[in-house]
């Protein structure tokens, strides 16, 4: 990869308006510029996969470069024997707050053979989920090895074990933002034609969340710039996240007469 710029360690997160903050309710994209060239790219036409007829290698590289940014959990889990794990996985993100629930999906290793960290988390004592921060992504990228079973990913890390409150399993000191957690539900995912069991869903109930305080606002929110998280793109690529722009949700009571007007509007066209 020495033919592509190194990284730029001074870049930063600045927060802009959005795309279009002049939008109003049944405008279409086309009255922008950037939404014109985005209509004009359907001149190309559309390529339609059927799933059941697709490669499931071309289907992991199609899902994991268009489903994009993942963020990652950097999963710690010990075995029944002692011995601990430590991986990432970008299948991942949250599902309630209350209860806190989070989920992220391990393939298997091969036929019939789960991997560590799903086995780990079904022995009761309890993972962390890490998330991942742009210092130290290489130590990370470094424990998605493909290593024997029963291999402790740490010891190539670089990373630090972190006691926790509450489970057995370490989190990982250098990670800004880490949750203790313990098994809600596993789900089995089998293919639906040949029966084999492909992958497993974990919902996982955060019972503590350890926050840096380097990176906590006073409004109790984690500050981005400072947080520097690392999202998963497709084959080997990652990102940072940079700019981001604010774009409130609308709220029936306030918007219901311009919405009203804006449907008036449209049904004389």
């Amino acid at each position: 990869m020495s033919d592509i710029p190194p990284f730029d360690t001074t870049a930063h997160s600045t927060y802009t308006q959005p795309p279009n903050p002049s939008w109003t309710y049944g405008q279409g994209i086309e009255t922008t510029p950037a939404g014109k060239a985005w209509v004009a790219g359907e001149s190309a036409g559309w390529k339609v996969y059927n799933t059941a007829e697709t490669d499931k290698t071309d289907m992991y590289k199609l899902l994991i470069s268009g489903i994009v940014p993942r963020p990652i959990a950097f999963v710690s889990t010990i075995s029944e024997e002692g011995v601990e794990n430590l991986s990432p996985f970008s299948w991942f993100n949250t599902v309630a707050n209350s209860p806190p629930i989070i989920s992220f999906a391990c393939n298997d290793s091969g036929p019939g053979r789960l991997k560590d960290t799903t086995t780990n988390v079904m022995n009761s004592q309890g993972f962390t989920v890490n998330i991942i921060s742009e210092p130290f992504v290489e130590n990370a990228n470094a424990t998605s090895i493909d290593a024997p079973p029963g291999f402790d990913e740490w010891t190539i890390s670089g990373l630090t074990k972190e006691k926790c409150v509450h489970v057995k399993a370490s989190r990982v000191k250098e990670s800004a933002f880490s949750m203790e957690c313990e098994l809600y539900k596993s789900i089995d995912i089998t293919h639906p034609v040949t029966g084999e069991h492909t992958t497993t869903l974990i919902l996982a109930h955060v019972k503590y969340i350890h926050v840096r305080k380097d990176v906590l606002t006073d409004r109790g929110v984690i500050d981005l710039a400072k947080f520097k998280p690392v999202a998963r793109l497709g084959d080997i690529s990652y990102a940072r996240v940079g700019d981001a722009y604010r774009l409130a949700r609308p709220v029936w009571a306030q918007e219901e007469a311009k919405i009203q007007d804006a449907l008036v509007t449209l049904a004389s066209l």
